[in-house]
């Protein structure tokens, strides 16, 4: 490949050239959840992105090390403030388990919904509660440096000394002046020198279960703080990539900058990637707003906004029909839309296994070889420009186009060249599958790809008795289909089924 990989940078807010450190090493880091519940829609659109820019970045032959968190202490409900009662030690009380025993169950699940989702296993996948020492150390590091204070066992960060001399706020665009303005008072908070100063190590209450030895006495880390930690354990104190969703802008990710460089002297990140939210009615969807839907519930069909279950496949789609950057509106409508286009791209995946080429070496029709090979291109143009799935799922459906002509011969197969179909051939699969990672499964009610294999020799049949002019066994297949509210649809890109 000659053409450059650019990143959107969040923190230069332009796209930039991807090069990295160290190359042909790539270290990346992605936060991942707070296992106190069952993954859902929000969760799975970075999981899916960053699988993606994972994938594309091993298929440029970038030796990649991923590393994704599992938050498993120090999440506290108010995340701006980093007060109130851990999300897990909530969840622990109210089901009369263990915090570990949460952690467990809820970690498998999000393990077990992303492999649904046929994302691939980071490199690494630390947890916070494992690198307690780390942090202290950290912890300690930062207060060596003035940039942080204890109370009453507890550990500030200082945030106006240290945008005294750095810049807090040139992630998010945040003010601290405005922070400082719009930041409410909390009960017994007052010991703190501002109100925008955060916990690196909080100090814990007695009934407080996950807790550790420090030597500011019993507590716990900041939540911010575990990802500063075990980024630069992994990655080395300036690594390439870090993502996250949008939602984790700030406080998290400025947060962690500041510590970054109040620990390390400079920061540790060189490019900053942001996937937006998913949002319900226009509001983003999340547990704290009550307005989530489960990963299981979708892929069963269960509960009030959902009409019918959507498999794996078809949620991993929808995920990456949008630009990671731009926000994504839920709808029954718009997962039925991806349910299409999925079975549309396997279907021509299908048929383009099927197809041989005669070999001849010039194409029978220049400007037909000369638009597939100009697609194909396309392809890497555009998950090169910020990965941009969104044009590149238009590439492939151009591509699954000509396939179907092809395979219904409505467009000679020796119009292209050998070497055309060979460059369709490998681009097509390459970015379904390796680089989109839509993997060639269905839903377990269509038995295991038997309707969709059913529907192919049905079309195919009908397909035959059309070019020699057999109208009455044609119409007969569609109007049996239809009966069975299966519609069948000719048009110039192929012949197409669905549902009703």
């Amino acid at each position: 490949m000659t053409q450059e990989l650019k990143i959107y940078n969040s923190i230069t807010r332009k796209k930039e050239v991807f090069t990295p450190l160290n190359a042909p090493y790539v270290g990346m880091y992605v936060c991942g959840p707070t296992v106190y519940g069952d993954p859902h829609l929000g969760h799975a659109r970075p999981a899916i992105i960053f699988d993606v820019v994972f994938r594309y970045l091993q298929h440029l032959d970038y030796k990649v090390r991923y590393v994704r968190n599992i938050t498993d202490v120090g999440h506290l409900e108010d995340e701006v403030a980093g007060e109130g009662e851990s999300k897990i030690e909530k969840k622990a009380k109210l089901q009369r388990l263990e915090p570990m025993e949460i952690i467990k169950y809820y970690t498998d699940r999000y393990h077990q919904a992303c492999a649904s989702l046929n994302t691939l296993p980071p490199s690494i996948e630390p947890t916070a509660s494992g690198h307690i020492i780390e942090q202290i150390a950290w912890v300690q590091k930062i207060l060596d440096s003035g940039f942080a204070y204890e109370v009453d066992g507890s550990v500030y960060f200082d945030v106006q000394k240290y945008n005294d001399a750095h810049d807090y706020g040139k992630l998010s665009g945040r003010v601290l002046e405005d922070l400082l303005e719009t930041t409410r008072e909390l009960a017994g908070q007052d010991i703190k020198r501002n109100k925008a100063d955060f916990a690196i190590w909080k100090k814990a209450d007695p009934i407080h279960i996950m807790q550790w030895p420090s030597p500011w006495g019993q507590g716990f880390p900041g939540w911010h703080l575990e990802c500063s930690v075990l980024s630069t354990k992994y990655l080395g104190q300036t690594f390439d990539l870090h993502g996250g969703g949008m939602d984790l802008l700030f406080p998290h990710h400025e947060c962690e900058i500041a510590q970054s460089v109040a620990h390390c002297g400079h920061e540790s990140v060189r490019y900053w990637m942001h996937n937006n939210m998913i949002t319900v009615n226009g509001q983003k969807m999340g547990k704290s707003l009550g307005n989530f839907i489960t990963l299981e519930d979708l892929f069963e069909g269960n509960g009030e906004l959902l009409e019918q279950a959507y498999s794996p496949m078809t949620i991993r789609f929808f995920i990456l029909q949008a630009h990671y950057r731009s926000t994504v509106d839920f709808s029954n409508e718009a997962l039925k839309a991806a349910e299409k286009g999925y079975k549309r791209l396997m279907n021509a995946k299908g048929l383009l296994a099927n197809l041989v080429h005669t070999g001849n070496k010039k194409p029978k029709n220049a400007a037909e070889d000369a638009r597939i090979q100009a697609v194909c291109a396309q392809c890497y143009t555009h998950i090169n420009d910020d990965f941009n799935t969104a044009q590149v799922l238009a590439d492939l459906f151009e591509l699954s186009g000509k396939i179907n002509a092809f395979y219904n011969k409505q467009l000679p197969l020796n119009s292209i060249s050998a070497s055309t179909f060979d460059l369709l051939t490998t681009t097509f699969n390459t970015f379904i599958t390796n680089i989109l990672g839509l993997a060639d499964v269905t839903s377990a009610n269509d038995n295991n790809g038997l309707v969709d294999g059913l529907m192919d020799l049905l079309l195919q049949i009908r397909a035959n008795a059309r070019e020699q002019r057999d109208w009455a066994t044609s119409d007969k297949i569609r109007n049996s289909l239809k009966a069975l509210n299966v519609t069948v649809k000719d048009g110039k890109d192929g012949t197409n089924w669905t549902i009703a």
